[in-house]
């Protein structure tokens, strides 16, 4: 992998590109945000991203419901952040994606994170910290301090 492929996203259709977890955690010291879009009982039974060392969290975001049901209200829920570039895992990388295609089509700039939060080649699977989550779902992301 050459130097500039190893800081490139991959391109996508219908979204801005895919990056690696590490990529992720780049992008994000330099003021992108990640969105956590699993379900509340992932963040609570399985972890979260830890960005302590970005001075900041995730935003925790659910694009499905537990019960599957999608949340109708998820691209208006991001409409603070237009102008920003966010990043969206889920478990494995496919849930982020349709999300991703949603909020890319409503105007934002999004990336997805390859293998998302669990799968190989995934956050944990690559050694980046993780936490745990003791909140409910509608947390806000964004600076440690806000």
């Amino acid at each position: 992998m050459s130097q500039q492929s190893a800081h490139t996203p991959r391109p996508a259709n219908g979204y801005a590109g895919d990056v690696t977890p590490r990529q992720a955690v780049e992008r994000v010291s330099k003021g992108a945000v990640l969105v956590d879009v699993r379900t509340t009982e992932e963040w609570r039974t399985v972890g979260v991203p830890d960005l302590t060392d970005a001075g900041t969290v995730p935003l925790f975001l659910e694009w499905n419901r537990a019960d599957g049901a999608r949340n109708e209200s998820f691209v208006s829920q991001l409409d603070g952040l237009k102008g920003r570039e966010l990043l969206f895992i889920c478990r494995s990388g496919v849930r982020s994606v349709a999300a991703a295609k949603s909020a890319t089509a409503a105007g934002h700039t999004v990336y997805n994170v390859l293998h998302g939060f669990e799968a190989d080649g995934g956050w944990r699977a690559s050694g980046l910290a993780t936490t745990v989550h003791a909140q409910s779902a509608g947390v806000k992301g964004g600076k440690a301090d806000d």
